[in-house]
């Protein structure tokens, strides 16, 4: 009988999960290790191999961590949920003019609740992951809070965890700094994993060609796009591009036009196939509204709640006032929020805590001719 309790260790067989694991197992918990297969890249018809946690070879270092150490391990084959979920997610938004952020949804839709699925088949108390950030439980609620490495944190894309999921979820590695990590490797025996790179890409788009990866999977994409018009802020045609879902907000390079001058892509007009290009002062809002809600700290928020609010991952934050709308949250910023992007997550902090987050929406300052 474990001191702790059965818990269920998500292994991708990179250093952060690899040491959770074996921290858990040697603080007295049951532990079982599992590792998810979520994406074949040769099936994207991508020129790359496999890399990240989709490859052979980082099942094989999470099952010999395990092994050595005397827990079981378990691969765990979720492609099709990854697929009929993420993926089309990841292409329905950039086909509506959106730039999506995949890990939120695999991490809110997927990963966390395939874990929790098998933990209940299997009587695990608790599930646990590699992720840098810290939980707690205060007033009734379980909540997210910052990573003691801020350079490493990533509360940021766990907001959309529900308080069912929090309630079982350990996250041992927010206490502590990567450097710290690296050296419970070298204790552990496991040196080779404080080398080992650590891959940023998109699981399923490892060339980071999301572009190349929509044209080999939406038929037609490029006959059908190809030729729409730049535009600036008043409707005047600047020029032709290649289709609206090859551009991002904030992009400035690879754009095939000059002007003498910086220009971005400030607005994307998916109806029309329009993108539109202004200057570095264009991409700038006072305000957004964000939908598709989860709250962690409070169950909702009381009007001109103030916060922090991250609009991507690598955001410092721009502090506003939340007031609720209809089918969502209107953020007001106190300085101009830059580059705030459809599709893309917003999160609200209060201090190092999560309050939630949600999707950005589209701007209704949008007005093309």
């Amino acid at each position: 009988m474990s001191r702790h309790g059965k818990v269920l260790v998500a292994m991708s067989g990179g250093i952060d999960s690899t040491v959770v694991a074996l921290m858990l197992h040697e603080q007295g918990y049951e532990v079982i290790g599992i590792t998810m297969k979520t994406w074949d890249y040769a099936a994207s018809g991508g020129s790359k191999k496999e890399t990240g946690c989709c490859n052979l070879d980082s099942f094989n270092d999470a099952r010999a961590a395990a092994v050595h150490h005397g827990f079981p391990h378990y691969v765990l084959d979720i492609r099709e949920e990854f697929g009929d979920f993420v993926i089309e997610n990841f292409i329905d938004e950039y086909i509506a003019g959106r730039t999506p952020n995949p890990c939120v949804m695999c991490n809110t839709h997927i990963k966390w609740r395939a874990l929790l699925k098998r933990a209940n088949a299997i009587d695990c108390e608790f599930m646990a992951t590699g992720h840098y950030a810290k939980t707690r439980e205060e007033n009734g609620r379980f909540l997210i809070s910052k990573a003691v490495d801020e350079t490493k944190d990533q509360s940021y894309v766990l907001w959309g965890l529900q308080q069912d999921l929090l309630s079982r979820t350990l996250l041992p590695l927010g206490d502590y700094r990567k450097t710290a990590i690296r050296q419970m490797a070298h204790d552990f025996g496991y040196p080779e994993l404080a080398k080992k790179s650590e891959s940023y890409e998109i699981c399923f788009v490892p060339d980071n060609d999301y572009r190349g990866f929509l044209k080999r999977n939406v038929e037609g994409l490029e006959k059908n796009l190809n030729g729409g018009n730049f535009t600036d802020k008043n409707g005047k045609i600047l020029g032709k591009h290649k289709g609206y879902p090859f551009y991002t907000i904030g992009q400035r390079k690879g754009l095939d036009i000059t002007f003498g001058k910086p220009v971005f892509v400030t607005e994307i007009d998916p109806t029309n196939n329009i993108v539109v290009l202004g200057d570095e002062d264009d991409l700038l809002k006072s305000s957004m509204h964000v939908s598709q809600l989860n709250f962690i700290k409070y169950p909702g928020i009381v009007d001109g709640l103030e916060a922090s609010v991250k609009i991507r991952y690598r955001d410092a934050g721009t502090n506003g006032f939340l007031f609720n709308e209809q089918n969502g949250v209107r953020v007001d910023f106190f300085n101009e929020a830059k580059g705030v992007a459809p599709g893309q997550s917003a999160v609200f902090y209060e201090g190092d805590d999560v309050i939630g987050g949600g999707i950005i929406q589209r701007n209704s300052q949008i007005n093309l001719q």
